[in-house]
């Protein structure tokens, strides 16, 4: 009956995409082309000591918008050395955290903002924190 059901429902489907109507060719417009304006970097990590005395590792997600698609490509060639930097600024932060302290998302998006704009040479670029862990 289920299996019935779950291939009814395809046919339904598959049916009305052959029923859509084929998309309007261009007419003479140009297409703008998009161009993101976020980049997400993959999380960073360091390691810190956790309430209990043992060590632990804090993650960290990071990213940055530049709505200059100039400073975006340059955030883009960049992206090893942002991640390098911003490695260093959380490392450095880690090190020095008192043991079962929250992480200061304030101080650490400051600090990770001097980086990138040390890194990319220019200001335009905005770091923007995802979620930090400690673990």
């Amino acid at each position: 009956m289920r299996r019935a059901l779950v291939l009814s429902i395809l046919s339904l489907l598959a049916a009305a995409s052959l029923a859509a109507p084929p998309a309007l060719a261009n007419s003479g417009k140009e297409e703008k082309k998009v161009m993101a304006t976020y980049f997400a970097l993959q999380p960073l990590t360091a390691t810190t000591i956790r309430r209990d005395g043992r060590r632990g590792v804090m993650t960290m997600e990071a990213g940055v918008e530049a709505l200059d698609p100039a400073v975006m490509e340059r955030v883009r060639q960049s992206e090893p050395r942002l991640r390098a930097a911003f490695a260093q600024v959380l490392m450095t932060y880690t090190a020095g955290m008192r043991r079962g302290a929250a992480p200061d998302l304030d101080y650490l998006g400051g600090k990770m903002q001097d980086a990138a704009d040390k890194v990319l040479g220019r200001k335009g670029a905005k770091v923007l924190l995802g979620s930090a862990l400690v673990n």
